[in-house]
């Protein structure tokens, strides 16, 4: 091809059969991905300033999936059992979980959140949604869905 290059043409700085919209695809997941720890580092010190930044997504999975085990929470986040318990004990501490018998199983325990804990979860997520509706304004709706959509895709194929 004379004049301009096709975009699925290899790009000799990558290797071999490397298309440039798969490494342009993995530079704008990395940055996205270092923004996203960054954000829920600053979302985690809103909810309470002594939360940890990974205990942030125990919150996010609590308020959408309902109470939940910790083995549970564990096998979600891909996480052993002693490293759950831990950040479970520091949600409690701070006054945003608690743990109630669970009406299946009377040995075992159901995390929910607290009154306390789902307030100031909701407050940080209109929030952060508010961000953005303001850093999106100007795209059609239609595209915000598309990107939602891609992303669930994306997603959904990470989990397979």
């Amino acid at each position: 091809m004379h004049g301009s290059e096709s975009a699925r043409e290899p790009d000799a700085t990558a290797g071999a059969g490397v298309d440039h919209e798969f490494l342009a695809l993995e530079r704008e997941l990395a940055v996205f991905l270092r923004r996203a720890r960054a954000s829920s580092g600053e979302m985690a010190r809103e909810v309470h300033p002594e939360l940890e930044p990974a205990a942030y997504g125990l919150l996010v999975r609590l308020e959408s999936a309902g109470r939940q085990r910790a083995t549970e929470l564990a096998a979600y986040f891909g996480v052993g059992k002693a490293t759950m318990s831990r950040q479970l004990r520091a949600l409690e501490d701070l006054g945003l979980v608690a743990r109630e018998p669970d009406p299946a199983d009377g040995r075992a325990w159901l995390v929910r959140l607290t009154g306390e804990g789902l307030a100031r979860f909701r407050s940080v997520r209109d929030a952060r949604r508010g961000r953005y509706v303001r850093k999106l304004a100007d795209w059609d709706r239609a595209e915000v869905a598309e990107l939602a959509r891609l992303l669930h895709q994306l997603n959904t194929r990470a989990e397979e």
